[in-house]
């Protein structure tokens, strides 16, 4: 790997690992990937050698700047703050605020509840609808927060943090069939962000690691 280019550690179906993914995307970071399939070999996030990364034994894991940082959040933060332009935190302390409300309630109060370590501890039969719920639930939330804050974008009318976690987490829904009717705001805005180069290039259909069947 070439010397002091950074390393992200992603899988494809990832949707933490794609917020990164769109980030480093609309940044123009150039960046290495190391694909972790979290489900072969009884997920690679387990070995003791990514364990040592990351001992959450999650992804996505970000080398950068002779740092390793966990967390898409903190890792986004860490890109605006060393690589500010384009933005992804607005200057005004109140739309920041709402981009970070919305970007928590995504990362915080919808995602973990279906992640894949919680979909195996409630059972097989359980998991779509357990899914449904939490998604649903959540998407209520937002989109009753997104008719008061969003312009073409979540906050406004640029793209921020809050963008890089909507999107993935629709397509979330999408995978766990999800009825997408009662959320227009949530549908308009993600319309938009997939028409953007950032989002389409970082989209998990075209990675290293995405397989042949599901490429686009």
């Amino acid at each position: 790997m070439q010397a002091g280019k950074p390393v992200l550690y992603s899988y494809f179906r990832s949707s933490c690992s794609w917020r990164v993914r769109i980030a480093l995307a609309l940044k123009g970071i150039d960046y290495e990937t190391v694909p972790i399939n979290l489900i072969k070999d009884g997920g690679q996030q387990f070995s003791e050698e990514f364990q040592t990364l990351n001992p959450m034994k999650q992804v996505p894991a970000l080398k950068i700047d002779g740092l390793t940082i966990g967390q898409s959040l903190a890792i986004i933060e860490y890109l605006e703050e060393t690589r500010p332009t384009p933005r992804l935190l607005p200057q005004d302390p109140k739309k920041r605020a709402s981009v970070r409300m919305i970007s928590d309630l995504i990362t915080s109060g919808i995602q973990p509840l279906q992640n894949l370590s919680v979909l195996k501890q409630v059972g097989q039969e359980n998991q779509l609808p357990w899914a449904q719920k939490a998604i649903s639930s959540g998407f209520n939330a937002l989109e009753q927060i997104l008719q008061s804050t969003a312009g073409k974008y979540c906050v406004g009318d640029e793209v921020s943090m809050a963008d890089l976690c909507l999107a993935p987490q629709v397509a979330n829904a999408e995978r766990f069939k999800v009825d997408l009717t009662p959320y227009p705001t949530i549908n308009n805005i993600n319309k938009r962000l997939l028409a953007l180069e950032a989002f389409q290039v970082s989209h998990p259909c075209r990675q290293p690691d995405t397989p042949a069947e599901m490429r686009n």
